[in-house]
């Protein structure tokens, strides 16, 4: 809890997918791991349920939804090269993102 008494903000997540046919998906979520298995299971955004997700490219965190909602807005008008390089980016940045599942 914070001193106030009052508990901390609940961090939230933006993280981007690759999906089948090397397409990208970008979402936020408070439980990563939990969405994940969500668009797995098919329950997951309608994208995702027509190219399924291969694996957990990149997560950042974000101390509000407000700023992870618009980080996705962001990256979601980025290009698909632009995307990929944000990725290759991020992957140099220890301590930003989970290393993609094998």
């Amino acid at each position: 809890m914070a001193e106030n008494g009052a508990h901390p903000p609940t961090p939230w997540y933006l993280y981007i997918l690759e999906c089948a046919g090397n397409r990208l998906y970008t979402g936020i979520a408070i439980d990563v791991d939990a969405r994940f298995e969500a668009h797995l299971a098919g329950r997951g955004a309608k994208f995702t349920r027509s190219y399924p997700p291969e694996r957990l490219l990149l997560v950042r965190q974000y101390s509000s939804r407000g700023e992870a909602l618009r980080e996705e807005i962001a990256v979601k008008k980025l290009s698909a090269p632009e995307k990929w390089d944000l990725i290759r980016t991020a992957t140099n940045e220890p301590g930003r993102i989970r290393r993609p599942r094998q």
